[in-house]
């Protein structure tokens, strides 16, 4: 490890007789909670699936090796895509790291969104980035920038799955769910989009952004984000179509290629389950159910939660196994906070060294 740039504070070790303060009654409570809703949530899912399973099990071996390699590797390009949405905010907040080494922080940090809880992803992202000198609440910024542009994207491009559901349900023509989208197109213009940032930072009581976002930081992440959610899409429509059969569905293509995003954007907001267990399968089987008999509908939820497991699982071996040969993920070593960051080691060619036209010191 190089030795710290002037100016530069190194960390002082944690003492050894000064342990993390315990938590909290009423966070031991709320984490209680937490675990809780997580388990029953997951039974009554469970449960139902059970209570099915002849049907359901029916529609699985409908699905082809073809089709579910095809569906897997939808959903493998999308996944890429969100870590790829997560750099270029990084970088459009300072710190441009090589695509190895981001790979490593972002998909190992990925895997604590299932645990029950929020924001345990962005913790272990900022943890793992801070050695390679990117200051924390940089990446803390960056990750709540990208569940945000995530949400905002996925909502708009699930606004026909919730209308097909609505008219499913209540009848009609819901022509109102329209009026989601100039709010969302004017919360994504970048003055008022950054001054939702400052508020939020504020009402945290956390320091503003180094710098606001421009245009083209703001253009960028939602072209990025819209091709996440096109190619899950995808993934979701392969499998419908093949557990669907042959008969004519006219809602299907709709109905699957806008129902994953609008289940994970509201998964996503159900913080209290890990990764969305139970509100994202049955908002998608509802979804799809508009257009195939619902045991097809639950068999795609099914399937599609455990391909994304497994793509999440492999990514995050994959960035585990360069994290830990670069000593990201070294226990026996804190993690400075390198809000004055350095120059890299002259000659390092170490992609984990790089950090666009700002050094970083290395890890």
């Amino acid at each position: 490890m190089t030795a710290p740039a002037e100016g530069v504070t190194p960390p002082s070790s944690p003492s050894p007789s000064s342990p993390p303060a315990p938590p909290s009654r009423r966070g031991r409570l709320l984490q209680t909670l937490r675990v809780t809703v997580a388990v029953v949530v997951l039974a009554a899912v469970v449960y139902a699936i059970a209570r099915n399973w002849a049907d359901v099990s029916g529609y699985l071996g409908q699905v082809s090796w073809p089709v579910l390699l095809a569906s897997t590797l939808a959903a493998a390009v999308g996944t890429w895509l969100t870590g790829l949405g997560w750099k270029v905010l990084l970088r459009e907040l300072g710190s441009d790291l090589h695509v190895a080494p981001a790979s490593g922080v972002y998909f190992v940090g990925q895997l604590g969104k299932y645990l029950p809880g929020s924001l345990w992803s962005v913790l272990v992202q900022a943890d793992m980035a801070a050695r390679l000198g990117v200051p924390r609440r940089r990446t803390a910024v960056a990750g709540l920038l990208a569940l945000g542009f995530a949400l905002l994207t996925g909502g708009l491009v699930g606004l026909p799955a919730a209308a097909l559901l609505l008219r499913e349900h209540w009848g009609g023509s819901p022509w109102w769910v329209l009026l989601a989208v100039p709010v969302a197109l004017v919360l994504l213009v970048p003055r008022v989009l950054n001054r939702a940032i400052a508020l939020g930072l504020r009402t945290l009581r956390r320091e503003p952004l180094e710098h606001e976002l421009s245009p083209r930081a703001v253009l960028v992440p939602v072209v990025v984000f819209l091709g996440v959610w096109a190619c899950f899409g995808v993934h979701t429509l392969l499998l419908a179509r093949a557990v669907a059969g042959d008969a004519p569905h006219p809602d299907l293509t709709v109905a699957a290629l806008t129902g994953y995003a609008l289940s994970v954007s509201v998964g996503m907001l159900t913080i209290i389950l890990p990764a969305g267990l139970g509100a994202r399968e049955g908002l998608m089987t509802l979804a799809l159910a508009t257009a195939v008999p619902a045991p097809a509908a639950a068999a795609v939820a099914i399937l599609s939660r455990f391909i994304v497991t497994v793509v999440d699982v492999l990514a995050a071996a994959l960035g585990w196994a360069y994290a830990r040969s670069h000593h990201l993920v070294d226990d026996a070593r804190p993690a400075a906070d390198p809000e004055v960051e350095a120059e890299p080691e002259a000659g390092s060619d170490d992609p984990a060294d790089v950090s666009g036209a700002r050094g970083r010191r290395r890890g």
